[in-house]
């Protein structure tokens, strides 16, 4: 089906898309190349009554094997990256760990933490994502948004209302169109030196050899959500294709062709053994979304 030039997939499967390998069955699914593309399907799916779901590469997410209804948009087309001074603006599909590259090509430092992070800029947007001491917030100075009355319109400042993995548009119903970084000169060997080391640490802490969402879990004060699932003997637990990471316990990986709801099941799982263990409650840093 076609919304004026644009391709719109029916009944489709969101596992070959998704970090995951995972997930269920969207009713429409499209992935427009521009912001003007992106704005036509906004508005045909309010004109059609359709629920609207917008994702980037699908790595901080489950979605049930039931899948979503309505029409799901995947921004990962949308990849634009400028430089203009010390600001990067670039699109919500674009990939993090480019732009990160693309800061360094320029000497820009304050992406280095993102050099490894495998999702869009729009995605770590929307989860004010972080690592190694760096954030979305301490770096984005706007964000121009979609937003459902179909306005454009430009976030700034306190206006994102960033917390940890906290933004504005979590509740606002915005869809992320760009997103412009603040960064700050610094030498390129410099920059691609901590990148490097960034890039080390999770080769060695992390099991990139496996399709997964990253940390599964929020850091619960006091504590680290990793720590307590290896304290409870979790590692290697597996339901269905997912385990826990026996190279490092926040993560779970698809090992086996391991579905949605293997992924959301392995969670309350997990959340029920560390409650049970040590009182603690583990609130997940992934999204969980779809019919069962």
């Amino acid at each position: 089906m076609k919304i004026q030039h644009i391709n719109i997939l029916e009944n489709q499967i969101l596992a070959p898309y998704a970090h995951t390998q995972a997930g269920g069955l969207v009713d429409f699914l499209a992935l427009p190349k521009t912001h003007h593309e992106l704005a036509i399907l906004a508005q045909w799916a309010t004109e059609q009554q359709l629920p609207i779901h917008i994702f980037g590469r699908l790595s901080n997410l489950v979605v049930r094997d039931g899948g979503l209804r309505g029409l799901t948009i995947l921004t990962q087309d949308m990849r634009s990256i400028t430089v203009e001074g010390n600001v990067i603006t670039a699109d919500a599909g674009a990939d993090l760990i480019i732009t990160a590259e693309v800061a360094m090509e320029h000497g820009l430092s304050g992406l280095e933490w993102a050099a490894g992070i495998p999702g869009s800029v729009g995605g770590a947007v929307f989860m004010n994502a972080g690592a190694y001491g760096g954030q979305c917030d301490l770096v984005v100075q706007a964000v121009t948004a979609l937003m459902p009355d179909g306005q454009l319109l430009e976030f700034d400042g306190a206006q994102l209302d960033f917390g940890y993995r906290q933004s504005v548009f979590q509740e606002n119903g915005g869809i992320i169109i760009s997103a412009q970084f603040m960064l700050q000169p610094d030498d390129r060997q410099a920059i691609r030196s901590r990148m490097d080391d960034f890039n080390f640490k999770r080769a060695n802490k992390q099991p990139l050899n496996y399709p997964s969402n990253g940390s599964v879990f929020k850091r619960p004060e006091g504590h680290f959500a990793g720590k307590l699932i290896m304290d409870a003997g979790l590692q290697g637990t597996r339901v269905g294709g997912v385990e826990v990471s026996k190279k490092h316990a926040g993560f779970m990986v698809n090992v086996n062709n391991g579905s949605g709801n293997d992924y959301e099941a392995l969670i309350h799982l997990v959340q029920e053994r560390v409650q049970s263990k040590f009182g603690v409650t583990l609130e997940t840093e992934v999204r969980i979304l779809g019919d069962n």
